[in-house]
């Protein structure tokens, strides 16, 4: 045997993931392994609500097979989207291919989120990236080669490049080259709505970018000046002053610094929020969980709170409160938070910070779990540490395995396994929503103070603040008054203690 037919055997080049194919053939290739729903188990319920976001955001589709050159100039007026054509890269080390091949569907529905037509993807094997172009350089002219077969216009690596690697891949390839954050970052741009979501996405952009700024040519090199003795290029060379790259990079840090500004004077009105439901003692529940689990649907299901729901990886940007009640009359908050991915950006998570609080403000965290997910064990780990840099520990945790309805009975076996206690729930039939509805009443924390008091008919608001945010054990209606039996807040039963009989 040949030494090369060994180093053959030995390192698969590159192997391939995803085979060139038409849009959304990965759910073919590779079955049920797949980060987003098929297309006949996504369809919404009819506790999902009137979706008008959802129309809104579909109002404008991007249109395959079309080309961007103009035959006429009165196509100008009709001219549509072109989709971007990709292929996905990925790098792993010996044995840890089941992994790659996870994180690399993942990639791909988050291209297809983006808008974009997945065309193929591959996987070198190698103990780690190669510092100059990501995968080795004889592998990205392999890369080239592909990219030219299948008429790719970008690349788009599994990881977040340096900026060394993605210019030195770009010479090689030929084509555009990104990372998954810029991918993560691009889809967070579309679909931020509220001017807090749109300040943090432009926030955590700009920090990404700051240090990929390029020049090209004399007009963004840095001034020379100085005497040629001195160590300076001497006359001729000295330049005007500040340099565009500098230019940009100083209006980059003063919009950063602008944003964070904006980002912080958001923060009164939600901590004002928050302190009145406080004040009047709500208990809040927090929905957390990776992208595209159902946590939208789940929130939908639990409160008919009409949220957008769609089949697609970060729908949901901003952080949504709706009120709901327990079946002994308890009033609390539901709140639908941003998913998480794995290899989250810092950037996002920084910027995401005030939004990641709503979670460590809640009683009780409702951590939902994708249970048709080829990997969900890594999806709960992901998320639990992610809420471990926020600072969001010691809060009671329930989790959901959601889509129960795409799960079997040999699956819920593995699944009971690795969390002993969680329940099994569907959005979409119903399975297990009042189940959950009563785990959380059970976890929701009791009020304080036990008091029996008679209460005058002339302060029949205090019967009222019984019922909404106390819990009511017995009322009997006496010739002066109301008898109340009932668990409250310490504020309100200081109020109720002139009528303690």
């Amino acid at each position: 045997m040949t030494q090369s037919t060994k180093n053959d055997e030995h390192d698969d080049a590159i192997e391939r993931v995803l085979k060139a194919a038409e849009p959304r053939t990965q759910a073919r290739i590779f079955g049920a392994a797949q980060a987003l729903q098929d297309a006949t188990t996504a369809a919404g319920s009819r506790t999902d609500g009137d979706q008008w976001d959802l129309e809104e955001r579909h109002a404008l589709r991007r249109v395959p097979g079309l080309s961007t050159e103009l035959e006429d100039v009165t196509e100008v007026e009709y001219r549509q989207l072109r989709l971007e054509n990709v292929v996905l890269v990925g790098v792993y080390p010996q044995g840890a291919q089941d992994e790659a091949e996870n994180s690399l569907r993942e990639l791909a529905a988050l291209a297809e989120t983006a808008g974009a037509v997945v065309l193929d993807g591959v996987l070198q094997r190698r103990p780690h990236p190669d510092p100059a172009t990501y995968v080795g350089r004889g592998k990205a002219a392999e890369l080239k080669d592909i990219v030219a077969a299948v008429g790719a216009d970008t690349v788009i690596a599994d990881t977040e490049l340096a900026p060394s690697q993605r210019r030195a891949l770009e010479d090689v390839v030929k084509v555009k080259v990104i990372d998954r954050t810029t991918v993560i970052l691009d889809i967070f741009s579309q679909h931020a709505k509220s001017r807090e979501g749109k300040a943090q996405v432009e926030l955590a952009q700009l920090e990404y970018l700051l240090p990929r700024l390029r020049g090209w040519g004399d007009s963004m090199s840095r001034q020379a000046g100085g005497q040629v003795g001195a160590g300076g290029a001497g006359m001729g060379s000295r330049g005007p002053g500040e340099t565009k790259i500098e230019l940009d990079r100083r209006r980059i840090r003063t919009r950063m610094a602008m944003l964070r500004r904006q980002i912080r004077d958001f923060a009164p009105a939600r901590e004002a929020k928050r302190a009145e439901r406080k004040r009047n003692t709500i208990p809040s529940v927090a929905i957390a969980g990776y992208t595209n689990a159902g946590k939208s649907s789940l929130l939908n299901a639990l409160t008919s709170a009409g949220v957008l729901v769609e089949n697609a990886l970060f729908a949901t940007l901003d952080a949504t409160v709706r009120r709901s009640e327990t079946t002994d009359g308890r009033v609390y908050t539901l709140t639908d938070t941003v998913g998480f991915v794995r290899n989250l950006p810092h950037q996002l998570v920084e910027a995401f910070r005030s939004t990641l609080e709503e979670v460590g403000d809640a009683d009780v965290v409702v951590h939902v779990v994708d249970g048709s997910h080829p990997d969900p064990a890594s999806q709960l780990q992901t998320v639990r540490d992610v809420m471990g840099d926020v600072g969001v520990r010691g809060v009671p945790e329930i989790v959901v395995f959601n889509k129960a309805d795409l799960v079997s009975d040999d699956e819920r076996l593995v699944l009971r396994g690795l969390v002993p206690g969680a329940h099994f729930a569907s959005s979409r039939t119903g399975e297990g929503i009042d189940e959950l509805r009563e785990a959380i009443a059970e976890a929701l924390p009791q009020p304080a103070v036990e008091i029996t008091a008679l209460v005058p008919y002339d302060r029949g608001d205090l019967v009222a603040a019984v019922h909404e945010t106390g819990m009511l054990l017995s009322s009997e209606h006496r010739e002066t008054g109301t008898l109340v039996h009932a668990r409250v807040s310490e504020r309100l039963g200081a109020e109720l203690a002139p009528f303690v009989v």
